[in-house]
């Protein structure tokens, strides 16, 4: 039954509180991973247009405000995945619209107040060698804008593979181990980890895919081995607040017990 908004949207508030003061009455998850899919289907599904790259546009917008709950939740890390090896293979125009918004968003956020009101740190993981100069300008810009801050983190994986990182772990290791500076005997999990594009930043706690789609699509495979994993039936842009209490609550809701 669809319900008045007039008398829906006050359930919803309210609803949305009690989920919201109940999760923060337990241990919140310090690194959340997302995967951001469904603009396209968004834009020709709700917005009703052929035009994908308004969907895309509206998943810009909604990572900024993912990003504040994230922070008014005093979650340290988010990452999300931005842009996979495998979108090359899209049309041409929407790669270059795409590799627009993404130099736009790290431009954005790197002179917006907030990012510096709360110190968030800017990082992106993926082959940078695929990508254009002005990506990586304003990438470079945006490092050097949030250089220092430590007290939260937005990493976005542009050209990103999971693949793709392990298999470059590899490769240095191997030439360090060549070079004398690694001895063989000494590899373990530990010492491959400082070789993944994640180094310094500790595993995903939770990792959320969007759009309805229950596959991990070649991301994070090293770091999420003792993820929690979350799958929401909701597009990208459509995301809200209390999908994200909601994925939250189901995390806070299992027993980690890495095998024990």
């Amino acid at each position: 039954m669809d319900y008045p908004r007039i008398i829906s949207d006050p359930m919803y508030s309210v609803y949305q509180s009690r989920i919201e003061k109940e999760v923060r009455g337990y241990d919140m998850p310090q690194h959340i991973a997302v995967i951001m899919d469904g603009n396209r289907r968004y834009a020709k599904e709700v917005l009703m247009t052929e035009d994908t790259n308004k969907g895309h546009e509206m998943g810009k917008s909604k990572l900024r405000e993912v990003l504040d709950w994230c922070i008014d939740l005093g979650i340290r890390y988010l990452t999300v995945y931005a842009f996979s090896m495998e979108n090359f293979k899209r049309e041409d125009s929407e790669v270059e619209f795409l590799m627009r918004s993404l130099a736009s968003a790290l431009t954005e956020f790197a002179n917006d107040e907030r990012i510096h009101q709360y110190q968030v740190s800017i990082r992106v993981i993926g082959d940078c060698s695929l990508l254009p100069d002005y990506v990586l300008k304003a990438m470079d810009f945006a490092l050097e804008k949030t250089k220092g801050y430590d007290r939260y983190h937005l990493n976005l994986a542009i050209a990103y593979s999971g693949r793709h990182d392990i298999t470059t772990a590899v490769r240095g290791i191997v030439k360090d181990v060549m070079d004398g500076k690694l001895d063989i005997d000494d590899i373990d999990e530990n010492v491959f980890g400082k070789y993944v594009s994640t180094f310094g930043l500790p595993d995903p706690d939770l990792v959320m895919r969007t759009s309805g789609e229950v596959r991990i699509s070649n991301f994070l495979l090293w770091q999420m081995a003792y993820s929690e994993l979350y799958f929401i039936d909701v597009y990208w842009p459509g995301f809200r607040y209390i999908d994200l209490l909601r994925a939250i609550r189901t995390y806070q809701q299992r027993h980690r017990r890495y095998g024990k």
